[in-house]
C-alpha cells in the first residue's frame, strides 16, 4: 500500500467533507468512503476494508463512523482516528443541534409546522419496521435464533432491562451452540425467573402497553417532565452506544426507553420528531441521541449524550480493535454477539409496533406508513430516505 500523505488538517477536512455529504445511511456513506480511500487512493486493500467491516458490524456503534475513525488511525495514528471520527460527526451534530433550538422555540402549530411532523411520525414508524426487517432477515437464519428474538420481545413487553435480557440472549445462544441443551434450558429458567423479579410489570403493575398521546399543539420543545442532568444524558447515551448491535435503528428502543419511558425527559410525540429530522440530515442516523439530549437537559444536555452515544465507536477503534479483532478471529465472541444481536431485532420488532401503536392512530397516518413502507422496500439509493422523509413531510402538510 503506498503511504498516506494527509497532513493532520487535510486529513480533518476530507473526513469532514464526508460528513458534509453523508446522506442515505450506513451503506451509502461507507461505498462514499470505499470509493475514495479504497478504490482511488489504496489506504487499504478491498479485502482488508471488507474485514474490518466484518468486525465493525459485529461490535455495537454505527459501523460507518467506527471505520472512519479505523482509516484515520490508518493515515495518523490514534488521533488521525480522533480527527476522523470528529470530522465525520460534527455536521450532523451541528446541523441536528440548530434543528432542535429551533424545534424546542417554535410553536409548531402558529408556523405551520405540526402537520409536517404529523406526517414524518408514520414514516419513522416504517423505517424502524424495515430495520427490524432487515436486521433479522440476516440474522435470524437458524430457526433457534428466531425464538431468541421471540423471548427478548416478550422480555421487553415486560419491560425487563435491557442489560439482563440482552446478555441472557447471547449466553444463551452459546449454551445452545455448544450443544449444551441442558445449560440452554437453565438459563432459559434463569430468564423467566428475572423477568418476574426485574419487570416492573409483574413486580409493581406497570402498563405493559404505551398509552397514545394527544399531539401537543404547542411549543414543540415544551418539557414533558423532569429535565435531564447532564450527568444522566451522558449514562442515557453510554449505555445507548454501548448496545446498538446492527446499526443506528437500534439505537431508538434503548434510548427511547431512557428519555420517554423511565426518564420522563420527552413525550414519545417529540422522539419521533427527532427520529425523523435525523432522517433527512447528513449523518449517522444515531445523531437523533443530540436532539433527544438537547429537548431533555438543553445545550449541556445535548453534548453530554452525544459524548456517551460516540464514545464506544471511538473507544473500539482507538483502544481495542486488536485484541477485538484477534477473539472474532478465534470465534470466541461470535456466537456470544449472534445471540444479543437476535436479541435486538425483538427489541425492535416491539419498538416498532409501540411506536405505530402512537403514531397511526386514524386512517391517513396509516396510509402515510403504508406507502412509506412500499416505497422503502422497493426502491434503493442513498436518497431514498431522506426523499421519503421529505415527501412525508409534504403530504402531512396537504392532509393535515
Amino acid at each position: 500500500m503506498p503511504p498516506v500523505r494527509d497532513s493532520p488538517g487535510r486529513l480533518f477536512l476530507r473526513f469532514l467533507r464526508f460528513g458534509c455529504l453523508a446522506w442515505g445511511g450506513p451503506v451509502a456513506q461507507l461505498d462514499m468512503v470505499r470509493q475514495e480511500l479504497v478504490e482511488r487512493e489504496r489506504w487499504v486493500t478491498p479485502e482488508h476494508f471488507r474485514r474490518l467491516l466484518g468486525i465493525y458490524q459485529a461490535l455495537p456503534g454505527p459501523e460507518a463512523h467506527e471505520m472512519c475513525v479505523h482509516l484515520g488511525m490508518v493515515a495518523r495514528g490514534r488521533w488521525g482516528g480522533v480527527l476522523a471520527g470528529l470530522g465525520f460527526m460534527l455536521p450532523g451534530f451541528g446541523l441536528m443541534l440548530a434543528a432542535a433550538w429551533w424545534y424546542a422555540r417554535t410553536d409548531l402549530a402558529a408556523a405551520g409546522a405540526l402537520a409536517v411532523f404529523l406526517g414524518l411520525q408514520p414514516v419513522v414508524v416504517a423505517l424502524v419496521a424495515r430495520a427490524a426487517w432487515r436486521l433479522g432477515r440476516h440474522s435470524l437464519a437458524d430457526p433457534r435464533l428466531g425464538a431468541v428474538a421471540l423471548a427478548v420481545a416478550g422480555l421487553q413487553v415486560l419491560q425487563v432491562p435491557f442489560w439482563l435480557s440482552l446478555p441472557l440472549a447471547g449466553a444463551a445462544w452459546v449454551a445452545w451452540g455448544e450443544r449444551r441443551r441442558y445449560a440452554g434450558s437453565l438459563l432459559g429458567a434463569g430468564a423467566l425467573a428475572a423477568a418476574i423479579f426485574a419487570s416492573p410489570v409483574l413486580r409493581e403493575g406497570r402498563p405493559w402497553w404505551p398509552e397514545r398521546e394527544v399531539r401537543f399543539a404547542g411549543a414543540g420543545g415544551a418539557a414533558a417532565g423532569t429535565a435531564a442532568t447532564p450527568a444522566a444524558a451522558f449514562a442515557a447515551g453510554l449505555r445507548t452506544g454501548c448496545l446498538t448491535f446492527g446499526g443506528a435503528y437500534t439505537a431508538i428502543p434503548f434510548l427511547q426507553e431512557d428519555a420517554v419511558d423511565r426518564g420522563g425527559w420527552l413525550r414519545r410525540a417529540q422522539f419521533l420528531d427527532g427520529v425523523a429530522i435525523a432522517g433527512v440530515l447528513p449523518a449517522p442516523l444515531i445523531i437523533f441521541a443530540t436532539f433527544v439530549g438537547y429537548l431533555a437537559g438543553g445545550w449541556a444536555g445535548a453534548l453530554a449524550i452525544t459524548a456517551g452515544v460516540f464514545l464506544p465507536a471511538f473507544a473500539f477503534s482507538l483502544l481495542f480493535y486488536r485484541r477485538i479483532e484477534a477473539a472474532l478471529a478465534h470465534g470466541r465472541l461470535r456466537p456470544f454477539l449472534d445471540g444479543v444481536t437476535a436479541g435486538v431485532v425483538g427489541v425492535i420488532a416491539i419498538t416498532a409496533a409501540e411506536l405505530a401503536w402512537v403514531a397511526l392512530t386514524e386512517p391517513k397516518a396509516v396510509g402515510l406508513a403504508a406507502a412509506a413502507a412500499v416505497i422503502l422496500w422497493r426502491a434503493s439509493g442513498r436518497a431514498v430516505i431522506p426523499l421519503t422523509v421529505i415527501g412525508g413531510g409534504l403530504a402531512g402538510a396537504l392532509l393535515y
